[in-house]
C-alpha cells in the first residue's frame, strides 16, 4: 500500500490538500481528526495531559479545554512540545492501526494529513511527503478569516517549524498563493503524475471548487429561506 504524507504549516492550506485528495477518492487519515478523539471525554490522552499540565485543563464536560491550553502552548514553545509528544504518541499509534486495517482491505494508497511531520510515526511510514506552503502573510489572513486575531495568528506560525523546514522534510513543494481552483489544478496534475501512475485508480472527473460552491450556495439558500419565514 502507497502511503503520501501530507504537511505543511498552519493556514498554509494542507486540510484542503487533503480534501481534495478525498474528493477524488482517496483515503485519507485526519491527524487532527483523530487528535480531537483522543483528547475528547474519555480520550486516550488525557492522562497524561493531567499528569503533565495538571487537570484545571480538561472542561466541565471531561474533555480537553482546547482553547485555555492553546492560550499556552502558542507562548511557550516547550509546553507545545510536551502536549505535541502525548497527543502524537496517541494519534500515529491510531494512525498505525487504521493503516492495517486499509492495507487488510487490500486498499492500493492512503494519505496522511499531518501538521507536525514527525520523524517517527510520519516520515518513516510515507512513500512520498507533498508539503503545503503559503506566504506567511497570506496564511495570517486565512488565520484571521478563522476568527484567530493577528498577533495570534503570528504567533502560532512563528513557534511551528519555518517554511523552509518543512519544505525540507518534503518531496514535492505545493505551493497554495492563488485561489482554491488553482490549488486543485495542481493537485489533479500532481494525482496523475504520482498516483494514478503508480497504478492507484483515483477519479478525475469529480469537481471539487463546483462541488464547494454548490455546497456554499445551497448553505445560503437556507440561511435566505430561514429569514424569510411567514410571520
Amino acid at each position: 500500500m502507497f502511503v503520501l504524507g501530507i504537511s505543511g504549516g498552519i493556514g498554509s492550506g494542507k486540510s484542503t490538500v487533503a480534501d481534495i485528495l478525498r474528493a477524488h477518492g482517496l483515503e485519507v487519515l485526519d491527524a487532527d481528526k483523530i487528535s480531537h478523539e483522543v483528547t475528547k471525554a474519555g480520550g486516550s490522552a488525557l492522562s497524561d495531559i493531567i499528569d503533565i499540565f495538571g487537570p484545571e485543563f480538561i472542561d466541565e464536560n471531561g474533555a480537553l479545554d482546547r482553547a485555555k491550553m492553546a492560550d499556552i502552548v502558542f507562548k511557550d514553545s516547550k509546553s507545545l512540545d510536551l502536549l505535541s509528544l502525548i497527543v502524537h504518541r496517541k494519534v500515529f499509534s491510531e494512525m498505525d492501526y487504521k493503516r492495517r486495517l486499509l492495507k487488510e482491505a487490500k486498499v492500493k494508497a492512503v494519505a496522511m494529513d499531518v501538521p507536525v511531520p514527525a520523524k517517527e510515526g510520519f516520515l518513516d511510514k510515507c512513500d512520498q511527503v507533498w508539503i503545503v506552503s503559503s506566504d506567511d502573510e497570506l496564511r495570517i489572513e486565512r488565520l484571521e478569516k478563522r476568527g484567530i486575531h493577528r498577533d495570534d495568528a503570528i504567533r502560532r506560525i512563528s513557534i511551528q517549524l519555518s517554511q523552509e523546514e518543512y519544505a525540507s522534510l518534503g518531496d514535492i513543494v505545493i505551493e497554495n498563493n492563488g485561489d482554491i481552483r488553482s490549488l486543485e489544478t495542481k493537485v489533479i496534475e500532481l494525482i496523475k503524475s504520482e498516483l494514478i501512475s503508480r497504478g492507484i485508480d483515483l477519479s478525475l472527473d469529480y469537481d471539487y471548487c463546483n462541488s464547494l460552491e454548490r455546497e456554499n450556495t445551497e448553505n445560503l439558500n437556507e440561511i435566505d429561506n430561514s429569514n424569510n419565514l411567514d410571520d
